[in-house]
């Protein structure tokens, strides 16, 4: 299996959990934004990663590979056998996916437009190991082209971190009701959420919102050691 990913992206960090608690073997291909596009769309039809190949099979989106790799190795299930319960994960897993995934991109390719310096942070562990000059050097059109990629600017993440606290009670309200949050089973909802609440919690303008929460303990808990700091300052002003 081969696993076309971007570094630090919180829908590949979904899929590389999974694996890991499947305890499956790939290798990764690590695309470096916003190449990743076009090299995406060319393989897999749609721009976006992850992308997975299983021999000459391809699928793409963290969703759909999820349940591949659930067909494929089916111990241990991610998803409970109880049918209600499993609905309950599945609205959440899509709201992560379809909905909150989001607002870490608009937020934190505002924030590197405005501050690109920070990308180096984001860079830290990547596999491609450019040098922090290079990177420094490319971040201004890497974010400004992520940045219309991603269809947002200032206007836009204002809306977007004014909106964050409803989503994040709605989360808790997932944690409390049990859908999301057990630590001896984590299911898809749990990645979903957790991996883009792990991104926000770089993002110091954002991260008073989220300390404190039970979904930031839950996200720390799934992914402790993520590249990046977006120092306080660097989104617009409310």
């Amino acid at each position: 299996m081969k696993l076309y990913v971007i570094h630090d992206s919180p829908p590949c960090a979904v899929v590389e959990k999974a694996m890991a608690m499947k305890g499956l073997s790939y290798d990764v291909v690590e695309w470096p934004p916003p190449l990743h596009a076009p090299m995406q769309l060319m393989i897999f039809g749609a721009r976006t990663v992850p992308g997975l190949k299983i021999g000459r099979e391809k699928v793409s989106g963290s969703r759909a590979i999820i349940r591949r790799l659930e067909q494929l190795a089916p111990e241990p299930p991610l998803y409970p056998v109880d049918a209600q319960t499993r609905r309950r994960i599945e609205v959440a897993e899509r709201w992560g996916d379809e909905t909150f995934q989001a607002v870490a991109r608009k937020l934190v390719w505002v924030g590197l437009k405005r501050n690109p310096a920070a990308m180096v942070s984001y860079s830290e562990h990547s596999k491609l190991r450019l040098p922090a000059t290079v990177v420094r050097l490319s971040a201004p059109v890497i974010a400004d082209l992520e940045a219309r990629l991603n269809r947002t600017n200032d206007e836009v993440a204002r809306s977007t971190l004014k909106s964050l606290p409803a989503q994040l009670d709605k989360i808790d309200g997932w944690v409390a009701d049990g859908t999301i949050g057990d630590p001896e089973h984590p299911n898809p909802a749990d990645f979903q959420l957790a991996s883009t609440l792990r991104m926000l919690l770089t993002v110091a303008d954002a991260r008073p919102l989220i300390e404190g929460r039970p979904c930031a303990e839950l996200a720390m808990r799934l992914f402790p050691n993520i590249d990046g700091e977006l120092p306080a300052g660097s989104l617009p002003a409310a």
